[in-house]
C-alpha cells in the first residue's frame, strides 16, 4: 500500500501496477490498494471521498468490486480506468449499475482532475442529504428491507396515525420506532417509551395515565402519566400484546376519543399523543388466543412495519459490524480496530439467532477481550463453529430425477436446476455475489462465470 500526504480530500486508488497514478493535486490525499480484497476492507472505514480503479482487477471483475463497495461505502463515486480501447458497452454497463464515471487510460490530467471535482461535488450533496435525514442513522443498512423500511417512515412520519411494529426479539423495533418519531413534526420533545411487559396491570395503568393523590394506598402525590407526557409527541408502547385485557379496552378509548381520565379523578384530560406500539410475536395469534383485543388490533395497525430478522437481511452485516465497531471505539475512546479478513467473512455468514442486538454485543465483547491488539479474530467473538444453518441438501434439493422414455436434454436439465440453484442464493443474499457463492461452496470468479454463460445464452 502506498499514501500519498495532503490535507483535505481523500482518494482510494485501487489496484494498477505499483504507484499513484493520478496527477499531484493540492488538497488531495491518496492512498493506493492493488489487492481489492484490502481495498473493500478500507472502504468501510468511511474515511474516503472518491475510489479510483484500474481495471483490470487481479482475481475481481469490475461489477463484483463495484457491488463490494456499494455495500460498503454507498455515498463514495467509484470512478473507473479501463485500458486503452477499452470496450463502449462496458463503460455503459458499469454506469448503469450505479459506478459515477468510467475514464479510458488515454484520459488527460485534466480531465481526471475535473472528473474527481465533480465526484467531490457529488459526494458533498450526498453528504448533505443525509444530514437532512439524520432520522436515518438511527436505522443501519442499505438491503430491500431496510429501504422499504426507511421509505415507509418518509411517508407517514408527518401522520397521526398508529403505527404496529413486529419483529423478532433484538432486531431493532425501538431503532424504528425512535427513527419515526425523528422524522416526524414532534421530534421537538422526547419520544416518551413504556415497556408494557415490565409492569404488572395496577402500576402500568397509573404508569400510562397518572393518578391523583390518594387515588390508591401509596398515591401520596399526584402523579402525570406517559400519556400526557406525550402530548404533542410519539409513545412507544413496546411489547403492547403483554398488556392486561382490561387495560387494552382503556387504551382503546383513548385511541378513538383522545381523552383519558387519571386514575382517582373523574375529569377527562384532552391528548395529543402519537401511539406508535411494538411485538416480537404474531398479533393474530393472541387475538385467536382471546389475549389481546381485535379491535385494538386493527386500531394499532393502521401502518404495519415489519422489521426483519438479521438472518434475511446478512448483506447489512457488513455496514453493521462497521457501525458497532466505530461506536464501542469510541465509547471507548481507543482507535478504531480492524477485523481480519476471514473473520468478517465468518460474521457476515453466521446466523444471528439474536438478531443485531446479539451482533452488537458481539461486537463489543470482542473488542473489550482483544486488549490492545488492533485487529479482531475469530477467538474474540466466540461464535459457534457452525456459521450458519443450512438444511440438509436432500431437504431442499431432488435426489433423483425420473427419465421419460424417450430421454431428455441432458445440458438443459442440469442447466435449469445449476440455474435454479444460483438464482435462489442470490435471492438469499440480496444479490451479494460473495455471500451467494460461499452458499454454493463455489469460488465468487466461478459463480460469476457461470452468471455470464447463462446471460449469454439467452441473449442469443
Amino acid at each position: 500500500m502506498q499514501t500519498v500526504r495532503s490535507l483535505n480530500r481523500q482518494i482510494l486508488v485501487v489496484g494498477g501496477q505499483g504507484g499513484v497514478p493520478l496527477p499531484e493535486q493540492d488538497g488531495w490525499a491518496v492512498t493506493s490498494i492493488s489487492d481489492p480484497n484490502q481495498a473493500v476492507g478500507a472502504l468501510r472505514s468511511g474515511a474516503f471521498d472518491a475510489v479510483w480503479v484500474c481495471l483490470p482487477l487481479a482475481g475481481w471483475s469490475a461489477e463484483e468490486f463495484l457491488d463490494e463497495a456499494q455495500r460498503g461505502a454507498a455515498q463514495t463515486p467509484c470512478v473507473f480506468q479501463g485500458e486503452a480501447g477499452a470496450a463502449l458497452g462496458e463503460a455503459l454497463r458499469l454506469v448503469k449499475l450505479g459506478a459515477y464515471h468510467y475514464m479510458t487510460a488515454e484520459s488527460t490530467d485534466e480531465e481526471i482532475v475535473e472528473v474527481l471535482k465533480q465526484a467531490f461535488v457529488y459526494r458533498d450533496r450526498l453528504a448533505q442529504t443525509a444530514v437532512v435525514d439524520s432520522w436515518q442513522k438511527f436505522l443501519v443498512g442499505n438491503s430491500p428491507a431496510m429501504r422499504t423500511i426507511i421509505d415507509t417512515i418518509r411517508l407517514v412520519a408527518e401522520r397521526r396515525c398508529t403505527v404496529l411494529i413486529t419483529g423478532e426479539t433484538g432486531t431493532g423495533k425501538e431503532m424504528v420506532a425512535r427513527a419515526l418519531h425523528a422524522a416526524s413534526n414532534r421530534s421537538r420533545l422526547p419520544l416518551v417509551a413504556v415497556n408494557c411487559s415490565a409492569l404488572p396491570e395496577n402500576l402500568l395503568e397509573a404508569e400510562l395515565f397518572g393518578h391523583v393523590k390518594g387515588a390508591f394506598t401509596g398515591a401520596i402525590n399526584h402523579r402525570v402519566g406517559r400519556f400526557e407526557q406525550a402530548n404533542n409527541s410519539t409513545l412507544f408502547l413496546d411489547e403492547i400484546v403483554d398488556m392486561p385485557l382490561d387495560l387494552q379496552s382503556k387504551l382503546l378509548r383513548v385511541l378513538q376519543e383522545r381523552e383519558f381520565q387519571r386514575l382517582g379523578s373523574s375529569d377527562s384530560v384532552k391528548v395529543d399523543a402519537r401511539v406508535v406500539a411494538a411485538c416480537n410475536v404474531d398479533p393474530l395469534e393472541r387475538v385467536a388466543q382471546g389475549r389481546f383485543r381485535e379491535d385494538l388490533y386493527y386500531r394499532l395497525n393502521v401502518v404495519p412495519i415489519q422489521v426483519p430478522a438479521l438472518r434475511d437481511r446478512l448483506s447489512d452485516v457488513p455496514v453493521l459490524v462497521q457501525h458497532f465497531l466505530n461506536k464501542v471505539c469510541r465509547q471507548e475512546g481507543i482507535p478504531v480496530k480492524r477485523i481480519a479478513d476471514e473473520t468478517f467473512d465468518r460474521l457476515c455468514r453466521y446466523n444471528w439467532p439474536g438478531n443485531v442486538r446479539q451482533l452488537e454485543n458481539s461486537v463489543e465483547k470482542a473488542v473489550v477481550l482483544s486488549g490492545d491488539r488492533d485487529t479482531l479474530y475469530s477467538g474474540d467473538f466466540a461464535l459457534p463453529a457452525v456459521s450458519l444453518s443450512k438444511p440438509p441438501v436432500s431437504a431442499t434439493i431432488p435426489t433423483q430425477i425420473t427419465m421419460p422414455e424417450d430421454g431428455i436434454d441432458f445440458e438443459q436439465v442440469v442447466g435449469t436446476i445449476e440455474r435454479g440453484l444460483l438464482e435462489q442464493a442470490l435471492r438469499r443474499t440480496n444479490g451479494n455475489k460473495k455471500l451467494a457463492a460461499d452458499m454454493l461452496r463455489l469460488k465468487r470468479t466461478t459463480l460469476t462465470a457461470k452468471l455470464k454463460s447463462f446471460e449469454a445464452r439467452v441473449a442469443c
